[in-house]
């Protein structure tokens, strides 16, 4: 229900944090998936998709496609990054452990996973307030329509694209080939 709402309300994080808009990748540290810290200048000069993910939605298939690109182009310099979020319809309400083995048992998921976090709302963690700020939706909003939203990050650590739940893994391939190349 209240997911909804952000289809209306156009959140602008720089209302919040004057200094969104100015933070970096490496700015951020965040917790893995076991709860350890993880700072993301780990992943400094490389090229990223990062995806807000579900165990229990229409989507989640899509943990296939995004096993293969990793898989693909990792070697290259390429990583995916899960973020387990449960604010689309409870689609995610297990904890870290039960997701972290869903995401082994059912798609052989290798690719780093986070902690679970909010995409949206006053709770919406500062990472994700930079990425849909650095790259706002359709007609300029801002908000997270839905789980398995991708943005892919290019080895300066800037937004370069992103894509809604509807865009398969797969036809990300040649952006990530053409972002590797730069």
């Amino acid at each position: 229900m209240f997911s909804d709402l952000y289809d209306v309300i156009d959140f602008n994080p720089a209302l919040i944090n004057p200094n969104v808009h100015t933070m970096t990748l490496p700015t951020f540290e965040l917790q893995t998936i076991n709860h350890q810290p993880q700072a993301l200048e780990t992943y400094q000069d490389q090229v990223l998709l990062v995806v807000n993910v579900a165990s229990r939605c229409g989507f989640t298939n899509q943990y296939k496609g995004l096993q293969a690109l990793y898989e693909q182009y990792n070697e290259q310099g390429f990583s995916v990054l899960g973020f387990p979020c449960n604010q689309f319809g409870s689609q995610e309400s297990g904890d870290e452990a039960s997701i972290q083995a869903f995401c082994e048992t059912n798609y052989h998921v290798t690719f780093p996973m986070f902690a679970k976090v909010d995409v949206n709302g006053n709770e919406a963690d500062p990472f994700f307030k930079w990425l849909k700020s650095s790259k706002p939706g359709i007609l300029g909003t801002e908000a997270i329509k839905w789980n398995f939203t991708k943005f892919l990050l290019g080895r300066d650590g800037q937004v370069i694209k992103r894509y809604g739940s509807n865009d398969a893994p797969a036809s990300i391939a040649a952006d990530i080939e053409d972002a590797l190349l730069k």
